[in-house]
Formats: structure tokens, C-alpha cells, sequence
């Protein structure tokens, strides 16, 4: 009888299929390490980026313009007494009123520019705005809750606003019917934070009132318009090529091409929901910045509490950066398990069913290849672009890997085909990362695929018989 004792269980195909496995769930872990890098040098971008805009300007909120009047007011007030007894007083208060313009005609020219800290870049702009608005007060203004009597004219105020004021450095013109006004800085709109700039208003509320109004403003990132009242039209334009449009509503007509974007809006007053005059501001609208991200909320110091209503609706232009790198390479990282998993079933096929013996310690060399990769990508990325920091990557690991899998699989034949099956991943991976709408079909078919060829290639395979060598040594 054969003696089998010097035979090792490892070449058993379904031990080694085994043995694979741990060592590809090992790689794992230098695998999350790299999407925490990801995510560390993101965030370090995301500093850069804060410093540079530090003194320029964040994502601006325009909002306005509005008349301000202050009226007399009064109000029923329950005070508790000794005795657990309530009692009521009448009280004079001082509440505003905010008239919001019948129309709005908004002209902007946006003017982009990208500022470079060390390897990381931030997108700012300078934008120029023209606008025309009308105001009236309603005819049937007492059903409001405020009669015309109680309204201090000798009061009243143009407010316009911009949500970070370090960012009006080109002055701002304020007309009243062709009367220029003395504009005074802040007391913007609450929608804008309180921030902006403000003008006494020679306006008795009798007739229309045509004011016009111009600025220059610095920000990143954003432009937003918070529209109010009645209809607003806002034709905004750039130069800037890849602008993403968010926010309560979308631009009727918009035309993007390499020579830059515009758009153009047209909002109702119906479709706003907001009377023409109220004794609550509009509060800070919930700005989106065109990656799923959040503006921060605004400073409101500069206006009372109690003035402050409902969130403003949002009209948002993003000027976003053509290529998000880290959002790429972060969605390159989760297709490394794919990458391994495909290398290393090659490397297990030539192993059990092409006699060749590959060892642990080479199946973790290669796969480390494979992980260093991602490294490669981000530290190039960050440097010279994401498609060309790509190519060059992919490239060095194939290389690599290539040469390795000569000297583990004993031929330069079996090395080409890993040469071929890398550069097919690599050029799959590129394809998902550009179409991610189908990357979950592309990756499911990739998949079944991937499953029937080696059903196909080890449908003669004994998984629990051992190797095939050792079989034929026992025997003779």
C-alpha cells in the first residue's frame, strides 16, 4: 500500500481554496487603512481650502432687497401674581414690517478663479450683480394685521444682503427712483444672517417704488439667491465649466458648454408661498453646495430673534471642481476587494488545475501590489490630476505584478495573461468610476461572469482529494 504520510493536507484544493481566502480577508486591513488615508487627506484639503478662502470669502447668500418700517404695535400680556392669579395688560411694542418687491430682475456675471495652498486648490470668484426690483404696498394692507397709520415712514429702510460681508469689496449703489442713497454697512436680510448693507429710505408707501441696485461680491464655492415675494428672474453667467444647479428650484433654461454656463430663473410668487408683507424676516435658507453637502448655518447676532421666520427657499449655483479626486479614489478603494479576489483566483487556478505551486507569502506580496496601488493613485492624484495619476499607477502595479507572476507561475505565458487580466481590471475599474449609474449592472455582470468561468475551469477538480503531483509521487 502507497504510503501518504510525507504528503502536506495544504495541497489539498479545498484546504488551499481555504488558505487563500485568510489571507485575502488579512489584506483587508492595510485595504481600510487606505480608505482612512483617503479620507485624512480629504479632510487636509478641506483645511487648505478654509485657509485660502479665509480672506476672500465663503459661499455667498444674496437676499433682498426688502423695506423695512417700523410700526407700533400693541399686545396682550399675562403676568402670574401672588396668589397663582394671571393677570392681563396691554402693552406698546415695536415690531417691523417687511415689505418683499412685487418683481425682481436679477442680473450676475460670475468670474471664477483657483487659488493654489501646496499641492490643493480652492475655486473662488468674484461675481457682479445688477438687479431692478418694484415695490407696493397691498391695497388691502389692514388685513395684514398692520394699518398704514402705524407705520413710521421717517424710519424706514432699503435692506440688501450678503451672508459674508468680507466679501464686499467692490462697494455696492442703492437708487430709489433714480434718487442715489447713502448706503450704511449690515442690517442685512435675516436670510443672509443679518449681513449686507442697508440705506434710509425716503418712501411714504404711496405709488410704486423702482429701486436699483448694484455690487460687487468675493466668494467660494456658491452663489445663492434667496427669492422673495413677488416674481423673480435671475440671469446668472461664467465662464466656470462644470456648475452644479441646486436648491428649491431649478433654472428654466440653462446652457453649459467649454465656453463656460448660463442659466436663467423664473420663480412666482405662488410658487414662493410668502405674503407680500409679514412682521417675521425670512429665515437662513438650508443651502446645498452641490456634492450632498450642507452650508453651515449663518450668524444671526445681527437680528432679534423674534424677527426671524420661516427658512427662505434657495436658488444655488455651485462652481464644483470638474474631477473630485477624493470621492474617486474613495470609490476606487472599495473595488479593491474585486481587485484581489480576481488576481488571486488566477493564481489559485494555475495553482490546482496548471500544477503550479504558488506559496502564501507570494499570494501576500502580490496582494500588496494590489493595495499599494491606491496609495499610488491618491499621493499622484493630489499632484498631477486623477486620469493621468491613474494610468501611471495602474501601469507601475501591472509592471510589477507582471514581472512577479514570471518568476511565481515558472512562465512568461501564464505572466502575460495576468498582464491581461490586470489591465482588463484596471481598465473595468476606469469605466465604473465614469459611468457610476451603471457600475452596480456592469459589476453584477463582471461578477456572474467571473463565477461561470471558474465553475467552468474546476468542474473537474477533486476538493478534497490532494494535489495532483503528490497524487502521481504516492503511486509510483
Amino acid at each position: 500500500m502507497p504510503d501518504f504520510s510525507h504528503l502536506s493536507p495544504e495541497r489539498s484544493p479545498g484546504i488551499k481554496l481555504l488558505f487563500v481566502a485568510i489571507v485575502a480577508a488579512v489584506l483587508t486591513i492595510p485595504l481600510l487603512l487606505v480608505y482612512a488615508l483617503v479620507y485624512d487627506r480629504q479632510d487636509q484639503s478641506q483645511t487648505a481650502q478654509a485657509a485660502i478662502n479665509a480672506g476672500w470669502g465663503g459661499q455667498q447668500v444674496i437676499a433682498g432687497p426688502v423695506v423695512a418700517v417700523p410700526y407700533r404695535a400693541t399686545e396682550t400680556q399675562t403676568e402670574q401674581v401672588a396668589g397663582g392669579q394671571s393677570v392681563s395688560r396691554s402693552v406698546e411694542v415695536e415690531r417691523t414690517l417687511y415689505i418683499s418687491p412685487q418683481s425682481n430682475r436679477v442680473v450676475t456675471r460670475i468670474e471664477p478663479q483657483e487659488r493654489q495652498k501646496s499641492i490643493y486648490k480652492s475655486v473662488l470668484y468674484t461675481a457682479q450683480v445688477n438687479g431692478e426690483a418694484r415695490f407696493a404696498l397691498p391695497d388691502d394692507l389692514a388685513r395684514f394685521g398692520v394699518s398704514a397709520g402705524q407705520l413710521q415712514w421717517d424710519r424706514a429702510e432699503l435692506r440688501l444682503g450678503v451672508s459674508d460681508a468680507r466679501g464686499l469689496t467692490g462697494g455696492g449703489t442703492l437708487r430709489a427712483d433714480g434718487r442715489v442713497l447713502a448706503t450704511e454697512p449690515g442690517r442685512g436680510p435675516a436670510a443672509s444672517g443679518g449681513q449686507g448693507f442697508f440705506a434710509f429710505l425716503p418712501w411714504t408707501g404711496e405709488g410704486e417704488l423702482e429701486v436699483d441696485y448694484a455690487f460687487g461680491v468675493r466668494g467660494s464655492g456658491s452663489l445663492t439667491l434667496v427669492p422673495r415675494g413677488g416674481a423673480t428672474q435671475w440671469a446668472v453667467a461664467s465662464s466656470w465649466k462644470s456648475p452644479s444647479f441646486t436648491g428649491s428650484f431649478l433654472p428654466d433654461r440653462r446652457e453649459v458648454s467649454d465656453r463656460g454656463f448660463a442659466a436663467q430663473y423664473r420663480v412666482d410668487k405662488l410658487a414662493l408661498g410668502q405674503p407680500p408683507v409679514a412682521s417675521a424676516d425670512l429665515g437662513p435658507p438650508q443651502v446645498e453646495t452641490g456634492g450632498g453637502a450642507s452650508m453651515a448655518p449663518m450668524d444671526r447676532t445681527e437680528v432679534a430673534p423674534g424677527e426671524v421666520g420661516a427658512p427662505g427657499r434657495a436658488l444655488t449655483i455651485a462652481l464644483v471642481e470638474p474631477v473630485d479626486l477624493y470621492s474617486k479614489v474613495n470609490r476606487s478603494v472599495k473595488y479593491g476587494f474585486l481587485f484581489i479576489g480576481f488576481t488571486f483566483l488566477a493564481f489559485f487556478l494555475f495553482d490546482v488545475v496548471g500544477g503550479a505551486r504558488v506559496a502564501a507569502a507570494e499570494y501576500l506580496l502580490t496582494g500588496a501590489g494590489l493595495v499599494l496601488f491606491f496609495v499610488l493613485l491618491l499621493a499622484f492624484a493630489e499632484v498631477i490630476g486623477f486620469t493621468a495619476a491613474y494610468i501611471l499607477a495602474s501601469a507601475a502595479i501591472i509592471g510589477l505584478i507582471t514581472a512577479y507572476s514570471a518568476a511565481v507561475l515558472r512562465t512568461w505565458k501564464r505572466a502575460r495573461f495576468m498582464a491581461a487580466l490586470l489591465v482588463g481590471l484596471y481598465a473595468l475599474l476606469f469605466v465604473l468610476l465614469n459611468l457610476e449609474a451603471w457600475s452596480l449592472l456592469i459589476g453584477a455582470v463582471l461578477l456572474f461572469a467571473a463565477l461561470a468561468g471558474v465553475m467552468y475551469a474546476t468542474r473537474k477538480v477533486d476538493w478534497s482529494a490532494v494535489g495532483r503531483r503528490e497524487e502521481v509521487s504516492a503511486s509510483v
